[in-house]
């Protein structure tokens, strides 16, 4: 692989970074002595350090609601769970000037005025830097962790995010110098009837972002978000994902280059290529243990697989899909997925590990430092992204080697920053400012 040339005048689409902060997700590494603590707030201060030194967009900082559960018992498929979100982003505004903080927030289990409140006090804390990750959830497992419990029908719980977030909105704009406006909301999820507690904040609305790739996640994310956080890896789907949503963007009438796309990636860098690669394979089988690749099949089997050995064939039986896995769900029909599921492995010949392994990777980034700075260039400047949200396998110094290796590589070719050119996050994506009524302002 080689460096991709930059020609005198050519123009480079600018590339954008976020920095996730590891552990509410399968891919964090803690048997290793150089993992740190997921709580400690030094771990998020290293990393939200480390990203704005290299001039990262935003750190990003999931969240699970309820601790997962496995036959009765609590798991470690992955780690969930951490300190409050807006805590901690509260506290990372005050050791960061420039990087954006964004925060998963979900819309079926809060309220409109709570959540408004928050992030426009986090936007004024930040001076500019908040950003809400909207998401819903429709499982009655976590809804039992809540008064109102239950769940809702999926296309219900994007019905309520929207009505969710028009109410939010009202509030952020219902400020007046000369007096707060009230408001009144009547609709099918919410009756509010109230003022704005803060001022108008520096970026009058946060940054919003959006997860979620189904058709119902896309119109959602179409119509409101500002940014959209997908799973879609390959160049090619990539690129399809990223048409589709634009086009959405567009028919909702709004102006398509304020509408960032994200996948999300993993990297491991190396002094060479084959280095890498087996810098890679180990990192996989620490992540995907013989534990773990039972626990993952045991969800699609809906059974005990506990006898089955994690080094040998898939079984040939059919799911019985009793609910042995709570708080994580597979979509679509245990026996389609299970069919699926042997003829990968059969082709490949695979073992249960093995293809666990396969079946749970996400898009990955491995290679020297330039190999890995043309991997993330060629995405972008092939319109299959607008930058990446980069997942890091330790807690809190996964991102240091890319920081220091590959994104002074980035910046020599003209691709990324070398500093920030605004303070807001609004500035750093290139979305323009908000009007008083929290539309985007137009000029020319």
């Amino acid at each position: 692989m080689t460096g991709i040339a930059v020609r005198e005048g050519e123009h480079r689409k600018p590339i954008h970074l976020g920095a996730h902060f590891p552990g509410v997700n399968n891919t964090t590494v803690w048997q290793v002595p150089e993992a740190g603590s997921q709580v400690d707030f030094a771990s998020f201060e290293h990393l939200a350090r480390v990203a704005e030194d290299a001039r990262f967009d935003f750190f990003f900082l999931a969240e699970g609601l309820r601790l997962r559960e496995h036959l009765g018992r609590i798991h470690d498929l992955d780690v969930v769970g951490r300190p409050d979100t807006f805590t901690v982003l509260a506290a990372l505004a005050a050791v960061t000037d420039r990087l954006g903080l964004a925060g998963t927030i979900n819309t079926t289990f809060n309220e409109p005025f709570e959540v408004a409140r928050q992030f426009a006090t986090l936007d004024h804390l930040s001076a500019g830097r908040a950003a809400w990750n909207m998401v819903t959830s429709s499982d009655a497992f976590t809804g039992a962790n809540f008064r109102r419990g239950g769940f809702l029908p999926h296309a219900d719980r994007y019905r309520r995010a929207a009505e969710f977030i028009t109410v939010a909105q009202r509030f952020w704009d219902a400020w007046d110098a000369a007096a707060p406006q009230r408001v009144v909301h009547r609709g099918e999820q919410f009756t509010v009837d109230g003022y704005p507690e803060l001022p108008r904040s520096p970026q009058g609305h946060p940054v919003l972002l959006q997860a979620g790739d189904s058709a119902d996640g896309r119109e959602f994310g179409a119509r409101h978000a500002d940014a959209i956080f997908t799973r879609h890896g390959t160049l090619e789907a990539g690129r399809e994902f990223y048409a589709d949503i634009k086009a959405r963007a567009a028919a909702h009438g709004r102006n398509p280059d304020h509408l960032k796309v994200f996948p999300a990636a993993t990297f491991v860098i190396g002094d060479s290529r084959a280095e890498a690669d087996e810098k890679a394979r180990h990192i996989r089988l620490l992540q995907v243990g013989p534990q773990t690749a039972i626990n993952f099949l045991e969800q699609v089997w809906g059974r005990d697989l506990s006898d089955y050995d994690p080094d040998g064939p898939v079984p040939q039986e059919d799911p019985t899909f009793d609910a042995v896995t709570q708080g994580r769900t597979r979509q679509g029909d245990p026996r389609e997925i299970a069919a699926r599921y042997r003829a990968r492995a059969e082709a490949g010949g695979l073992s249960i590990r093995e293809l666990v392994i396969e079946m749970t990777a996400r898009q990955q980034f491995v290679g020297t430092p330039e190999q890995v700075a043309d991997g993330i260039d060629r995405y972008v400047q092939a319109d299959a992204c607008d930058g990446f949200i980069l997942v890091p396998h330790l807690t809190p110094t996964g991102l240091d080697d890319l920081a220091a290796r590959v994104v002074p590589i980035l910046q020599e070719r003209g691709a990324f920053r070398t500093e920030y050119e605004g303070t807001t996050l609004r500035d750093h994506l290139g979305l323009p400012p908000l009007s008083a009524a929290g539309s985007e302002r137009r000029t020319g």
